[in-house]
């Protein structure tokens, strides 16, 4: 077909239920779930601390691992020069693994417009390094309500800041995920409450399952359809008790929910991540492909 007869039936796909080339973002996350595995580059805290595992080692585990991307948290990277950022982009790409996110650290509750420019600006740098690594994602965390103030007035803090931050963001390509991380973000309505605010299509949840205190997975549901991201745990907590996260059910939540996107999985437990990572991978790549790994 040339260009002109696609240009004449495109009148033609609009009357029976077509699409046009220019799309809403919502249209496209519309219909069944589509799931990708990663690691998180978190899993590996200790051997990046003590330098004897490397990020460049990280992309070729996740070959050795058969998942599609890495999460990759940003606290031991070397600096942030285009001397470390590249080859790494580079080697990613070579062996087929996305880096589709990286994790930073944030705190948005800051009770003055200098500390909130100050954070919005924080941010901003990072998205420079997720644009250069290719990566289209970033977890943020939202902060700690502080002494003195009430936790309305904190999450309209984190409102600002991420409203300011998400459109220099969306002008990169990048969506900022909020993540469940305590704080201000203990409870599902208010990571809700504040994603809602925003009001911005380059925010959204960064999903962890295992950082609810309570009712988790009724708190989990309530989150999947700001979903832009999945951090898979191995255990979640209840009233104080770590139990074992059932990921068949959290799978089966955002395949009604209809999530597409990632699942990395951030180990936390005490058995060596070099013994169990491989093991969990595994696991999470059996239980995604009875859901339908696209």
């Amino acid at each position: 077909m040339n260009r002109r007869d696609l240009l004449k039936s495109l009148p033609m796909l609009a009357a029976f239920g077509g699409t046009s080339p220019v799309l809403a973002a919502d249209t496209l996350s519309k219909g069944s779930a589509r799931l990708r595995t990663a690691i998180c580059a978190y899993s590996f805290r200790d051997a990046l601390k003590k330098k004897s595992m490397t990020y460049d080692d990280l992309v070729r585990l996740a070959v050795e691992l058969d998942v599609d991307g890495l999460d990759l948290t940003v606290y031991w990277f070397p600096n942030t020069s285009d001397d470390f950022l590249l080859p790494l982009r580079r080697l990613a790409y070579k062996n087929g693994v996305e880096i589709y996110s990286i994790s930073i650290r944030s705190d948005m509750c800051q009770p003055t417009e200098d500390l909130r420019e100050r954070e919005t600006a924080w941010l901003e740098r990072w998205v420079e390094v997720a644009a250069k690594l290719g990566a289209g994602h970033i977890r943020v965390f939202g902060g700690d309500v502080p002494k003195g103030s009430t936790e309305d007035q904190a999450a309209q803090w984190v409102v600002s800041v991420l409203k300011r931050a998400a459109d220099y963001a969306g002008r990169k390509g990048v969506i900022l995920g909020l993540e469940n991380h305590g704080g201000i973000t203990s409870e599902s309505a208010r990571v809700v409450q504040i994603v809602k605010a925003v009001n911005s299509p380059w925010v959204g949840i960064n999903l962890d399952t295992g950082n609810f205190r309570n009712n988790t997975y009724a708190q989990i549901e309530a989150c999947v359809p700001y979903a832009v991201n999945v951090q898979f745990k191995t255990e979640i907590s209840e009233n104080g008790k770590k139990l074992p996260s059932d990921w068949n059910r959290i799978l089966s939540m955002l395949a009604k929910g209809g999530y597409k996107g990632y699942l990395a999985l951030e180990y936390e437990a005490d058995e060596a991540a070099e013994v169990a990572v491989p093991r969990l991978t595994k696991q999470l790549n059996e239980a995604v492909g009875k859901q339908g790994r696209a």
